[in-house]
C-alpha cells in the first residue's frame, strides 16, 4: 500500500489485499485482560496467553492473536456483533440495484440523476466500465433484477438521459441573473455545461439488489477493538458518501495509532482509541444527518417542494463559493462550522 499525502490518495496492490483479507470467516473473539495458562487436554501441553491480547478463532479452526482488532468488515460486521456493540438505525423501505456496465466509449465522470423513484448513479471504474447504484422500491428492484439484459440496458439509458425532463442548462441558461439579489461580488459558474452521460451498451456483471438502511454504532471503540467504515456506520448511497466516511475513519485511526506508537502507548488502550472516536463520530453523525435529510426530501413528490429542490440545486451550481464549500465538505477536506 502506498500513501500519497500531496494528493490524499491510497494505492492498493493485489498483494496488499491478499495480506490483509484473511481467507477464513471469524467465528469467535476472546479478550484476555491478564496473563493466563490454557491447558490442552488432548496434547497435555500448556500454552501461555500473554496479557493484553485478543484471540480470534476462525471457522477453519485456526487462531490469531493481536493487540488490536479493527472491525472493517462491513455493515453486517461480525466483529461488531461478537464484541457486543449496540447500534441505532432504521430501514428506508428502498432497495438498491448494483451491477457493472460497459459503455461504447470511456467514462471518466461520476453521474447521478434524481428520479421520482430514487437516484441512479453511474460511477466510473476504469476504461469503458462503470458501476451502477440505482435506488428504487423493493417491487421495482425485483422487476429490474429479473428483466432481460436488453430491457435493463434500455431502462438504465432512459433513466440517465431521457424521459425526465431537459438537462439543467437548457432550462436555466440565465440562472446567474436569478441570484443577483445575493450580492454583486458573487462569482457565478455559468460557463459550465451539462453533458450527456455515455450510453450503456451491455451488462458486464450480474445484478444484485439489497435493502437500504441507516445504521450507526453507539460506540466505535472498546478494549482492543475499534470499528471503522460501514462496520461503524451505514448510510444511504444517494450521494456516494459512504466510502468517503470510511476513508476518513481509516486516515484518522492510522494517525491516532501512529501518535500512540510514537510515545509508547499500547495501541489497544481505550484512552487512545477514544481520540479516534471523538474526532470521527461528530463528523460522521453530521454527514449521516445530511444524507438522511436528503433521502427524506427526495422521497416526497410534492409540486412546491420539487420547485424548491430544483432552485437549491441551481443555486449550489451557479454560486461558486457555495459550490466549492459543498465539494470541500463532501470530500472531507473541511467540517461543518459547528465541529471545529
Amino acid at each position: 500500500m502506498c500513501l500519497y499525502p500531496e494528493c490524499k490518495c491510497i494505492r492498493l496492490q493485489d498483494t496488499d489485499v491478499q495480506k490483509t483479507i484473511y481467507p477464513s470467516r471469524l467465528a469467535s473473539m476472546i479478550r484476555y485482560p491478564s496473563s493466563s495458562v490454557k491447558a490442552d487436554d488432548n496434547t497435555r501441553e500448556a500454552s501461555y496467553i500473554k496479557a493484553g491480547l485478543v484471540k480470534l478463532e476462525m471457522s477453519d479452526g485456526s487462531s490469531l492473536y493481536t493487540k488490536l482488532v479493527v472491525g472493517a468488515d462491513g455493515a453486517k460486521s461480525q466483529v461488531r456483533n461478537l464484541a457486543g456493540f449496540k447500534t441505532t438505525g432504521w430501514n428506508y423501505s428502498q432497495n438498491a440495484i448494483i451491477c457493472t456496465v460497459e459503455h461504447s466509449v470511456g467514462n471518466h465522470t461520476a453521474w447521478q440523476r434524481f428520479l421520482p423513484g430514487g437516484p441512479i448513479a453511474l460511477l466510473p471504474i476504469g476504461d469503458n466500465f462503470s458501476n451502477i447504484v440505482w435506488t428504487m422500491s423493493p417491487k421495482q428492484a425485483s422487476d429490474l433484477t429479473v428483466m432481460n439484459e436488453d430491457e435493463f440496458v434500455k431502462a438504465v439509458n432512459q433513466a440517465m438521459d431521457n424521459g425526465y425532463g431537459p438537462h439543467p442548462k437548457s432550462n436555466f441558461s440565465n440562472g446567474s441573473n436569478k441570484f443577483s439579489f445575493l450580492g454583486g461580488n458573487l462569482t457565478m459558474s455559468t460557463n459550465e455545461s451539462f453533458e450527456v452521460p455515455p450510453k450503456v451498451v451491455k451488462l458486464a456483471s450480474k445484478r444484485a439488489a439489497f435493502p437500504l438502511s441507516l445504521m450507526h454504532a453507539n460506540d466505535y471503540v472498546a478494549k482492543r477493538i475499534v470499528l471503522i467504515g460501514d462496520a461503524a456506520h451505514a448510510v444511504h448511497p444517494l450521494a456516494g458518501q459512504g466510502v468517503n466516511l470510511g476513508f476518513g475513519d481509516a486516515f484518522t485511526l492510522s494517525r491516532i495509532i501512529g501518535e500512540g506508537v510514537a510515545v509508547g502507548t499500547d495501541i489497544g488502550e481505550v484512552s487512545l482509541l477514544r481520540k479516534y472516536e471523538a474526532e470521527r463520530k461528530p463528523a460522521n453523525i453530521a454527514m449521516m444527518a445530511v444524507l438522511d435529510g436528503f433521502q427524506k426530501i427526495y422521497s416526497v413528490d410534492f409540486g412546491p417542494l420539487n420547485v424548491l429542490r430544483a432552485a437549491a440545486f441551481h443555486a449550489a451550481n451557479y454560486i461558486s463559493p457555495l459550490k466549492r464549500g459543498i465539494i470541500s465538505y463532501a470530500s472531507g477536506e473541511q467540517r461543518l462550522p459547528i465541529f471545529p
